[in-house]
């Protein structure tokens, strides 16, 4: 894997990151305001946001990681 593909994937890694939190945090607001449930779901929303991310965070990583070790995930369809 070249680096410039590593670079990018990980400056997207920060993006993803952000996108999962807010996203939890956006939704677990409405769900409070139509349920009249106050910290309930927005908490919920970060939890689930926070664990979202970290887990495609991992899935993201392995990659750049294990590439030219584990040859049956980032050197598929590659000769060498």
């Amino acid at each position: 894997m070249s680096w410039w593909v590593v670079a990018l994937r990980l400056t997207g890694l920060g993006w993803y990151i952000a996108f999962c939190v807010v996203a939890g945090i956006v939704l677990g607001i409405v769900l409070d305001r139509l349920t009249g449930l106050s910290p309930l779901f927005a908490i919920t929303g970060v939890i689930l946001g926070s664990i979202l991310a970290f887990w495609g965070v991992y899935k993201m990583i392995l990659p750049v990681l294990y590439g030219s070790r584990n040859p049956g995930t980032a050197n598929q369809g590659r000769d060498e």
